[in-house]
């Protein structure tokens, strides 16, 4: 079976999809006009978040069998056209967990101690010691927005921080978070009780906006806010006119990537704000398991396609 590759994954995948018989046509970065034109020859198709698999490329790539995503969300395919079409589904969800949760957990730290801050008047030659105030974690109020593989990882670092967790998500997780001692609540109670908010959802037609304008108003005064899932889950216009409110935001993502509105540039370049380039799974070891996992599922999937 042939197989295109339009995002970049490790060397190794690439090396594993090769020794398992695949011919393999790595493109990382082609445009969606380029794949358009050389779909049709593929019956497998594996991305990340980059590529967008809408319908259009659905329709013109008459041989796919498989769509596999390098990673958890799979908000960048058309899943069920695909799925109506016969085609079989595939990612990685558990790779990443672990990075993902330390990253969120990296963000909280760096928005309490004000590390971007005291970092960027070092390098510009300032001594600025005494000059932001910072905030413990230990003893805060930990509000978990999502309590799947990820957010239960963040949990159990908050909980070694010495923070008080509770958590939300849109199915019955009280067993779960019994086991890890986390109380369960409603969103609306865990953003008006949390110090700290991390949101670990995936990106639907109900998690989008979730955090609104309403959503912001309920926080606590000098409460931290983190997202590491979907830059689409908060309305980040209306974020902006809660920033003086808030102690600070660490953001893994934002709505559009790379930033190109004004006002999404105002918001990256606010002190208040840390933020990375969607790196939740940019580890040496989640991008190990990514390909274990990911060449794990290709192979079923190949095998049901066979069948």
């Amino acid at each position: 079976m042939s197989a295109l590759i339009t995002d970049k994954i490790s060397e190794r995948a690439v090396s594993s999809l090769k020794e398992h018989g695949f011919a393999v046509d790595y493109r990382p970065g082609i445009s969606k006009e380029e794949m358009m034109n050389i779909i049709d020859k593929y019956d497998i198709l594996i991305v990340r978040s980059r590529t967008k698999v809408t319908a259009d490329v659905i329709d013109r790539g008459k041989r796919l069998r498989i769509i596999a995503r390098a990673g958890v969300g799979l908000d960048n395919i058309d899943t069920n056209y695909a799925v109506n079409r016969g085609i079989i589904i595939i990612n990685s969800p558990k790779a990443a967990t672990y990075s993902a949760a330390e990253l969120a957990i990296g963000l909280m730290i760096g928005v309490a101690r004000r590390i971007n801050l005291f970092n960027y008047d070092l390098k510009n030659g300032m001594w600025s010691k005494g000059s932001y105030e910072g905030m413990e974690l230990r003893g805060k109020s930990l509000g978990i927005i999502g309590f799947g593989r990820i957010g239960r990882a963040v949990a159990g670092v908050g909980k070694a921080l010495g923070m008080n967790v509770n958590a939300t998500d849109v199915i019955n997780i009280e067993k779960e978070a019994n086991e890890l001692g986390v109380k369960h609540m409603g969103l609306e109670e865990l953003l008006m009780k949390s110090d700290v908010i991390t949101i670990h959802v995936s990106l639907t037609k109900n998690t989008f906006h979730l955090i609104n304008d309403k959503a912001l108003s309920l926080m606590k005064n000098d409460s931290i806010l983190v997202n590491t899932s979907r830059g689409e889950v908060i309305d980040t216009k209306a974020l902006m006119n809660y920033l003086d409110k808030l102690w600070g935001v660490g953001l893994d993502v934002l709505e559009h990537e790379p930033p190109r509105e004004d006002w999404e540039n105002e918001l990256v370049k606010h002190p208040k704000v840390l933020v990375t380039p969607h790196i939740g799974a940019e580890t040496r070891e989640a991008q190990e398991r990514m390909v274990d996992e990911l060449i794990g599922n290709i192979l079923e999937a190949t095998r049901q396609v066979i069948q």
